[in-house]
């Protein structure tokens, strides 16, 4: 018999590089699901993490393994904060998506860092994780995984976009969900921003200073991977090669990087959603907090365009990863053939015991 009711510790690291987030939540079934946030924090990076997940792509496979090894264990020590923080006694699974170390699925590669069978001894919880390897293998894309949340959690909204370190949006054509990552954000935004001695671009306002570079701009979407059809997922190494050297070649102002940029972005989200007229758009993810992006993004973009509360905007991913792991447990489909380009639907994710 399957429950009806869960308690899990959803754990996201994204390519943004913010930090990690942990939502401590209840999902219940009765013919659809809902949930329901307790808890929900932002651990941000040091120095030191910051150093070495920036530049993972450059290890070597070996070193990748010394610093899973490290990385495992340092995010049990934040679950471990994280629970004892709020008292939390009634735990069903940690469920956690790792961080990206590598990923190229056209060469059926995939690796996730912190997803190692030691958190489940050093929490002495169940753990659910790994979610991304098996669809890789089945011949997926690995990415996106969130959609499967988007379609049982948020069916209100024809449209899901979340614009972390990559916009991705997630949508149903003839009952079928599809979705795939747009474009860069956080991941290039941060990056240039962080050269004037800031983490980001509070609401936008550099950004809304500088001057468009018409050229620049056509390049950028001219890119090659914008005329790709679906199922499509970005990573830190196509950003490496194809969107730092271009921007660097036209050795712009700070200011006039980011306002080119941000408009790129509304620019590939605009044609992207109002090619679908879809009727409202779910708008979440670090990205929405960026109100000159957002301002543009409205303006390009006929749909209706709902912000939802800021729990539910900082934490969705989170959020669907520790729905992910719920249903793994009940080992239903948690991953979509539509979405990723796998053979099959399948229940992605590995459960280690302590």
């Amino acid at each position: 018999m399957l429950k009806t009711e869960y308690k899990v510790i959803g754990v996201m690291s994204g390519t943004s590089l913010d930090g990690v987030d942990l939502v401590y939540v209840t999902f219940s079934f009765d013919e659809i699901w809902r949930f329901s946030i307790h808890h929900a924090v932002t651990v941000s990076y040091d120095k030191f993490w910051l150093d070495i997940l920036k530049c993972l792509v450059d290890f070597s496979l070996e070193e990748l393994k010394n610093i899973d090894e490290d990385y495992s264990s340092y995010l049990a020590n934040l679950v471990k904060g994280f629970i004892k923080k709020f008292n939390i006694e009634d735990i069903d699974a940690i469920c956690s998506h790792g961080h990206t170390a590598l990923h190229q699925p056209e060469k059926g590669l995939t690796y996730q860092i912190g997803n190692l069978p030691n958190i489940a001894n050093l929490l002495n919880q169940k753990v659910v994780c790994d979610f991304r390897v098996q669809d890789v293998e089945f011949g997926g894309q690995g990415a996106p995984l969130v959609p499967i949340g988007d379609r049982l959690l948020f069916p209100q909204y024809d449209f899901c976009l979340n614009l972390g370190g990559f916009a991705n949006v997630s949508t149903e054509i003839n009952n079928i969900r599809i979705a795939y990552d747009i474009c860069p954000v956080n991941i290039v935004l941060n990056y240039y921003v962080k050269r004037l001695g800031f983490d980001y671009d509070d609401e936008g306002k550099i950004a809304s200073t500088g001057k468009i570079n018409d050229e620049l701009l056509h390049q950028l979407n001219a890119l090659n991977y914008y005329k790709k059809d679906y199922p499509k997922s970005l990573g830190l190494e196509w950003v490496n090669s194809k969107i730092f050297p271009l921007i660097d070649s036209f050795k712009l102002s700070i200011k006039d990087i980011l306002r080119t940029f941000v408009e790129h972005i509304a620019v590939q989200i605009s044609k992207e959603i109002n090619s679908k007229n879809d009727d409202s758009v779910l708008i979440t993810g670090g990205g929405v907090f960026n109100l000159f992006l957002i301002q543009l993004i409205k303006s390009y973009v006929d749909s209706r365009i709902v912000i939802p509360p800021k729990e539910t905007i900082e934490y969705k991913e989170a959020l669907i990863f520790g729905f992910l792991g719920v249903l793994k447990l009940r080992n239903e489909v948690n991953c979509l053939s539509s979405v990723t380009g796998a053979k099959r639907n399948h229940s992605s994710g590995k459960i280690f015991y302590p």
